[in-house]
């Protein structure tokens, strides 16, 4: 593989993590930084990282990175979530828009309700598309650990959400 090429998978990649480290509440500079010196890491233990093993870890290190900065500042942010609604509204109406924004709330409160884990595994299934296999690579489990820790995440999911539905 050449030089350019390698390149820009790797910015690929980061670019995806990137936006993780977004969705799990880093300011845009935290998340800037963190890539950068995720990229660096990358480029010095290149030569000890097995090539399937890339993606899951680019987000090990950028999340533990993160997980590191907001110990170091010792606060805790909002994790954002922002889902593809293409599918869900086929013309942009002032009406769309207005769901869309309701039901963007609406997940963002449900998850904060739900345990850390879950929602950092819904998040990245869901929110990053990574498969159950690269989430196991980053979380050092089993697939199928995942399978059944999202299984949960998801059931427990349903049942706030119709709770959140019921207390409206």
């Amino acid at each position: 593989m050449n030089v350019s090429k390698m390149r820009e998978l790797l910015n690929e990649k980061l670019k995806v993590v990137y936006f993780y480290l977004l969705k799990m509440g880093a300011i845009k500079e935290d998340a800037e930084d963190i890539i950068q010196d995720t990229a660096y890491k990358f480029l010095l233990y290149i030569d000890s990282i097995k090539i399937e093993n890339v993606d899951g870890w680019l987000f090990r290190v950028a999340v533990n990175q993160y997980y590191d900065l907001t110990k170091k500042n010792s606060r805790r942010k909002k994790i954002l979530l922002h889902f593809n609604y293409k599918n869900l509204f086929e013309e942009i109406t002032p009406e769309s828009v207005m769901l869309r924004k309701e039901l963007s709330v609406e997940i963002d409160e449900v998850l904060q309700q739900l345990k850390p884990k879950y929602r950092e595994l819904l998040i990245l299934k869901y929110s990053t598309g990574l498969t159950l296999k690269e989430i196991a690579e980053v979380y050092t489990m089993k697939e199928g650990s995942v399978k059944t820790v999202m299984a949960r995440a998801r059931a427990e999911f349903v049942e706030v959400y119709r709770r959140y539905e019921d207390g409206r």
